[in-house]
Formats: C-alpha cells, structure tokens, sequence
C-alpha cells in the first residue's frame, strides 16, 4: 500500500514567492523514498495559525491524507505557530513520536531540544510538524521513519495497537 501524503509549509517567505521551498523537496524525497507513499496535496502559507489551521482541515477532510507533514513555524519565533495551529485541530495528540525526534536530534545538537513540533491525529490522518530546515527536516523525519508505517497503520484502522 502506498501512503497519501500532503506537504504543508508555513513560510511568510515562502508565501509571497521570496524562498525557495527546499525542505519541502527534502520531505518529497524521504517520503517518496523510504516511507514508499505519494504526495496528494502541497501548498505554502504563511506563518499565520488560521491559515495553517485551514489547509490542515482541507488535507485530511478533503484530501483524505493518510499523513501531514508540516515544514516550518515549529521554533521559538514569534510567527512560529504550526504547533499551535496543529492542536487547534488535532482530535488527539501522538507525544512520543516528537519526543523521539527531540531526544535524537538532540544528541547531535542541543539545537534539537528548541525544536516545539507536535504529533496529532485527526480522523484518520497523521499530522506530524518538522523543522523548516533542510537539514532539521532530515534529521527529524528519519528518526522517526521506522514508527511510521505502524502509527499510520494504527490511524488507519488497519491494525490494533499494542498495549504493553
């Protein structure tokens, strides 16, 4: 089975046509590549909760993304407000998989630990904040790329979860 991926920035930059989106084109090869899943949906916003809040509502109600992944607005910056928006339509929270990712970026680079991205899911779709980087977005997502087909199989309804 292949994955639907959608791919959400969130960049004033980026937005208004001034950055190039290069983490994005990170996501786009891991994704494609080690999680075997295809991208259904990509759009920039800027850094603005209501209109992240908006796009992630569209990827998993209309689009029916299996996965979100968002690039951007995770930092300690003012604007930075993916996390924010994320829990505005999460329906519950996944901690452990951004814990993951903290506690192995931060071996490399104390850096890591600044890093406020969370985990949510919503209906039937995982949504899972990364750093706007390039080399963050690397970092992160392969932390946690071999928990990921089992949490988007769990999401999904397609296997039980294993209570220990």
């Amino acid at each position: 089975m292949r994955w639907k991926v959608a791919l959400l920035t969130a960049s004033d930059k980026g937005a208004r046509g001034e950055r190039e989106d290069t983490s994005a084109q990170v996501i786009r090869e891991l994704i494609e590549e080690e999680l075997l899943g295809d991208i259904v949906d990509y759009r920039i916003v800027p850094d603005d909760q209501d209109e992240i809040r908006a796009a992630l509502i569209e990827m998993a109600d209309y689009f029916q993304a299996d996965l979100i992944l968002t690039t951007g607005g995770t930092g300690l910056a003012y604007r930075d407000v993916t996390p924010e928006a994320t829990l505005r339509v999460a329906e519950r929270l996944v901690p452990g998989i951004p814990e993951a990712m903290r506690e192995s970026v931060s071996r490399r680079s104390r850096h890591g630990l600044l890093f406020r991205g969370v985990c949510a899911i919503r209906g039937r779709t995982l949504i899972l904040n990364l750093p706007g980087d390039p080399k963050g977005v690397h970092e992160h997502l392969m932390a946690v790329m071999d928990v990921l087909p089992e949490a988007l199989d769990q999401v999904k309804g397609m296997r039980q979860g294993r209570e220990q």
